[in-house]
């Protein structure tokens, strides 16, 4: 089993930054890709970012050369930079663990940005 526990959401203006963090406890493979994912109301979920544990990354189109994903390996964590913040992205955020059996996921935390 692993367990996802997010923080860092809240409640930023358009232009402002957040950070992101998703600790991860249990059994977790060496071998693992981690990854937020966000929801906004009326809308599918959709991945942000991903990072794999040799620490290649992708991202979403619209987030690119504004969020920074980034991971510390040795403390099972995962950060997502959020900068040059703008009302789209006004979504819960989900971190997630994806391993080749099955995918885990955090609680959500609320990421507001008011314009």
């Amino acid at each position: 089993q692993v367990q996802l526990m997010e923080s860092g959401g809240g409640l930023v203006q358009t232009g402002g930054s957040l950070r992101l963090s998703c600790a991860a406890s249990g059994s977790i493979p060496s071998i693992n890709v981690m990854g937020w994912y966000r929801q906004a109301p009326g809308k599918q979920r959709e991945l942000v970012a991903g990072i794999r544990s040799g620490g290649s990354t992708n991202y979403v189109d619209s987030v690119k050369g504004r969020f920074t994903i980034s991971r510390d390996n040795a403390k099972n964590t995962v950060y997502l930079q959020m900068n040059s913040l703008k009302p789209e992205d006004t979504a819960v955020y989900y971190c997630n663990c994806h391993l080749s059996w099955r995918d885990y996921w955090g609680q959500g935390t609320q990421v507001t940005v008011s314009s």
